[in-house]
């Protein structure tokens, strides 16, 4: 039985990989994670790194290490106009693949787009004008 990312397979093997992002606004733990527009996991975590200000999501891959390169990148996207936030994986070309715990290469990662934040700038634009 699955419903809603909710599964009773307890041996189901995942594996983690995390990477940093300016943004997650929007992201939720157990939102999805998909690439090519199939899910393949889901947001186990999300912490604050204080020192450099960025966000940490920890993912939980489904299947074994090794199906991922080390050079993927990420992308948080948004399910339909005003739908809920997910992670689009982008997979890369590299020879060497990403193990169990590794971070994404910290200039493959693209924070969520936050519309509040394009309409202050815009706002900001026209009053300068």
């Amino acid at each position: 039985i699955k419903v809603s990312g909710i599964s009773l397979d307890t041996n189901a093997e995942v594996h983690t990989v995390i990477a940093r992002f300016d943004d997650v606004s929007g992201l939720r733990e157990r939102s999805k994670v998909t690439m090519a527009g199939v899910t393949i996991g889901r947001v186990a975590n999300l912490e604050i790194d204080l020192e450099y200000g960025q966000a940490i999501v920890y993912m939980e891959i489904d299947g074994p290490p090794g199906s991922l390169t080390i050079d993927t990148g990420a992308q948080i996207l948004t399910e339909g106009v005003l739908g809920a936030r997910y992670i689009s994986l982008l997979p890369g070309a590299d020879v060497d693949f990403l193990q169990d715990g590794d971070f994404l290469l910290e200039g493959n990662t693209q924070g969520a787009f936050v519309l509040e934040n394009l309409i202050g700038d815009l706002v900001t634009r026209l009053g300068a004008e």
